[in-house]
């Protein structure tokens, strides 16, 4: 076969063009291409570094935010709870001194309520003892035929009432 006979003699220059296309492939690929792609996918990595570090720093100070404003918060309940304390005894004592002011007229209204019962009292009872002394005179001077004074009349009914 003619073709084995000529691979003897093509043989060298295949050899030759196959490692200068193989140069030629390794400078280009090798010295070209792959150090932009090792600096591309080093700046994509120093990128990715960065956000992170940035993302670590937004979450610290995010943090600290946080914890700002949950001493604020507490600050603030604490002072809304002490003006509710504050308005709380300043309502009970408000309830109070209303509650002492209106116990202090209730009372000077029934102590004059008592007096007013005990004059009434005293009236009615003078003027029982006047008409059962009136009773009695017209009682003895009807049934005995006997006169009796006002003044006896009024002592004997006085005592009757005492006793009674």
């Amino acid at each position: 076969m003619p073709q084995i006979a000529q691979l003897a003699e093509t043989y060298a220059s295949q050899i030759f063009w196959l490692l200068v296309i193989f140069g030629f492939v390794y400078f280009v690929v090798g010295r070209g291409m792959v150090p932009k792609v090792m600096d591309t996918v080093g700046l994509r990595d120093k990128q990715i570094s960065d956000d992170l570090a940035a993302a670590q720093s937004a979450r610290d100070a995010a943090d600290e935010a946080e914890e700002a404003w949950r001493k604020r918060e507490n600050a603030n309940r604490e002072a809304a709870q002490a003006l509710v304390t504050e308005a709380k005894g300043k309502a009970q004592a408000s309830t109070e001194s209303k509650l002492a002011e209106v116990q202090a007229r209730i009372d000077a209204q029934l102590a004059e309520a008592e007096a007013r019962i005990e004059e009434s009292r005293a009236k009615a009872a003078a003027e029982i003892e006047s008409v059962a002394a009136e009773a009695a005179q017209d009682i003895t001077a009807r049934l005995a035929n006997v006169t009796v004074t006002d003044a006896e009349a009024r002592s004997a009914v006085q005592k009757a009432m005492a006793h009674g």
